[in-house]
């Protein structure tokens, strides 16, 4: 088993380890050690250095820390001085946070459990979950894995590969999806736990949530996910009065 492997199986349970003092730091230094071996044998001192510091204070998405965790070991075998490497990892806590708590949090998981919803609702509760759980994780592994990648790649010009990736682009709009699927899940589920639920609201829905995404990629913050999903609900709600 390489070492790159070993570093990405150990960020999986990279939460292990969270704790007040180093939040994620000391899971983080655990999955840089097997990277940093190489480094033993050249330079025991910067090796012993490199470890310490891989394990110092750091938060961030846990889903993408290997971001941070892949750009201070290639900055350690590239020699740059300990004290810039300390801050290239204090600054990446708020960006790296931010962006998977939009990607993740904000966005694919909402998505995924609003279409889920209404998998459910459509009566296929076992297909739904199993394409959920199958779906969310092989998106948590996929990023995962970019971003140990990217960060060796890039050592300490790492902020500069992150904001040309895919990842800021996909973590705004990643929420425009969430706010769709919830809306849509909110309408569906609330017709089947009242009644069966005829194609015509299905469509409605649909159609309601397909033009909120729209609104909400023309006026961007105007329109958040919340209200967007409450405009699908009552909108759905108000039609199933009238025609009812």
């Amino acid at each position: 088993m390489t070492g790159k492997l070993r570093a990405f199986l150990r960020l999986l349970a990279v939460q292990g380890a969270w704790s007040y003092e180093r939040m994620l730091g000391v899971g983080v230094g655990f999955a840089a050690t097997p990277i940093l071996e190489d480094l033993k044998a050249a330079d025991p001192s910067r090796y012993s250095e490199a470890v310490v510091r891989s394990a110092e204070y750091f938060n961030s998405h846990p889903y993408i820390a290997g971001l941070a965790l892949g750009a201070s070991v290639r900055a350690e075998y590239e020699l740059v001085p300990g004290h810039q490497i300390s801050r290239l990892r204090t600054a990446l806590c708020g960006p790296l946070g931010s962006l998977g708590d939009r990607f993740f949090w904000a966005g694919v998981l909402p998505a995924l459990i609003g279409v889920t919803i209404v998998g459910v609702a459509l009566g296929h509760p076992i297909v739904a979950t199993a394409s959920f759980l199958l779906v969310y994780n092989g998106i948590r592994l996929v990023t995962s894995a970019w971003a140990l990648r990217t960060g060796l790649a890039s050592g300490i010009r790492v902020g500069t590969a992150i904001g040309a990736s895919w990842l800021p682009a996909a973590a705004d709009r990643a929420g425009l999806i969430a706010g769709g699927a919830i809306g849509m899940a909110l309408a569906v589920a609330g017709g089947w736990l009242l009644e069966p639920f005829p194609l015509p609201e299905v469509l409605l829905a649909l159609g309601v949530m397909l033009f909120g995404l729209l609104g909400a990629w023309r006026f961007g913050s105007r329109l958040p996910a919340v209200r967007f999903a409450l405009l699908t609900l009552s909108l759905a709600a108000i039609w199933a009065w009238r025609v009812g």
